[in-house]
């Protein structure tokens, strides 16, 4: 079971259907199995807003939200319990499970949503739904409404209005609560202990999947079932490339590594990346990219606060990353100007950061009203500053070529500030260089 409580769900449907306007209804369907070859499926992963709303991790489901209904405002459609599919499959909620466990007010078989739900439309003026994220869906959405329509000589009154509930949905998730926030630091907690197994098992000659099989290792003894997305392992060169997902090169002395991964739990995701040295310790460039990178993280945690705007933790790295550059003499010239033309962007060419939560690149408006939004207690995100050196660089000395670094935590902004959900991982060169010595002695 979630360790969202059961309330909570309850709280946040209150909530959604509170700003919808009256006599109108939510429709949001599961996520569908997806086939990874032949009859081969990949493990199921429950869409995140039907998640948010519902807890229930089933396929083959359907949510309606009709406030006002005097038979109950939560109705669900999902599979029935069979004996058989069960024996193959796991057990099913069913009707009874989705009302007994999953707060349902009413529950119906998924098999008769055809001849049920739109007779749950008819009368209704507005339809909020997740328009053009599942078209297999829109279309069934649409044959219900013409069903209504083909009726309307007999005073069907099919719906005036589709919404996108997207808005309405992701500005709530953007806003974690307590129960969220504890289940984000079980899984920063667990990829925390993945990331620090890799680094203390780390040596020349394993390969990028050998420490990838540490981090997959650790998230499943944790309670993780899965990755939250695919874990980026890239030794080299290979840091360089800002998703590279290979993971096969050979771990050399002299080089870095650079991890980017993190697990799920209950559909909530971290997001860490640390850079280390496969010999156990930095070269003096490569010490001079990280710590550089490192003053520009540093830099970001003091612009997350409420009142701050999104931006401005960005623009503290910018500044920080150009100042260096300018210093190590990698960029030349007056340092605002290089700001201005963003010179910077041939080494740090990504944000600072995103929003975190139940996708790790959550939803959440970045802007509002053409405005950087302003941070407020509750919003998680990453930091993520970084420095990327192409192997093949002409336009810079041989000794920094090859040199890719990033650093990234999950944070959460507080009244005070932000909490860092990601600290138990070493962040700093003596940490990373006394965590790896030790593993070795």
């Amino acid at each position: 079971m979630s360790r969202i409580p059961k309330a909570e769900y309850a709280r946040r449907r209150k909530a959604l259907m509170a700003q919808m306007v009256p006599n109108s209804i939510a429709i949001l369907p599961a996520a569908a199995v997806a086939i990874r070859n032949r009859d081969v499926e990949h493990v199921y992963r429950q869409d995140s807003d039907f998640q948010y709303l519902s807890g229930f991790p089933e396929p083959e489901a359907v949510i309606a939200l009709i406030p006002g209904r005097e038979h109950g405002e939560y109705v669900m459609f999902c599979r029935e319990r069979n004996p058989e599919r069960e024996l193959w499959d796991g057990l099913r909620a069913g009707q009874e499970g989705a009302v007994r466990e999953f707060g349902a007010d009413d529950a119906f078989p998924i098999t008769d949503i055809d001849e049920i739900l739109p007779g749950l439309i008819e009368g209704r003026e507005r339809v909020y739904t997740a328009m053009g994220s599942n078209p297999e869906f829109d279309r069934r959405l649409m044959d219900w409404i013409n069903v209504i329509r083909s009726k309307a000589r007999l005073g069907a009154q099919p719906p005036n209005e589709f919404v996108a509930l997207d808005h309405l949905l992701h500005d709530m998730r953007l806003y974690k609560s307590a129960a969220e926030v504890k289940v984000m630091r079980s899984a920063a907690d667990i990829s925390a202990r993945a990331h620090v197994q890799a680094m203390q098992a780390c040596r020349a000659g394993l390969y990028e999947y050998s420490l990838e099989a540490e981090l997959d290792y650790v998230f499943r003894k944790g309670g993780a079932k899965m990755p939250a997305y695919g874990s980026i392992v890239a030794a080299g060169r290979n840091g360089c490339i800002l998703h590279y997902q290979q993971n096969d090169a050979l771990l050399k002395d002299g080089d870095l590594v650079l991890i980017d991964a993190g697990c799920e739990i209950d559909c909530y995701a971290s997001d860490i990346t640390r850079t280390f040295p496969v010999s156990g310790r930095f070269s003096p460039e490569q010490k001079a990219i990280y710590e550089l990178v490192l003053k520009a993280q540093a830099a970001a945690f003091a612009e997350i606060a409420p009142g701050k705007h999104w931006n401005h933790a960005h623009e503290a790295t910018v500044r920080v990353i150009t100042e260096g550059l300018v210093e190590l003499g990698l960029l030349e010239g007056e340092v605002q100007a290089l700001i201005d033309s963003e010179a910077y962007r041939a080494f740090y060419m990504h944000r600072a950061g995103h929003w975190l939560g139940m996708d790790v690149h959550d939803v959440g408006d970045y802007k509002v009203g053409g405005e950087w939004r302003v941070l407020e207690p509750g919003m998680a995100l990453t930091v993520e500053p970084g420095i990327y050196i192409g192997a093949d660089n002409q336009a810079v000395a041989r000794k920094w070529r090859g040199i890719g670094v990033r650093i990234e935590d999950d944070v959460v902004v507080t009244r005070q500030g932000c909490e860092i959900l990601t600290s138990g991982v070493p962040r700093t060169v003596a940490e990373i260089e006394a965590l790896m010595q030790a593993a070795r002695v």
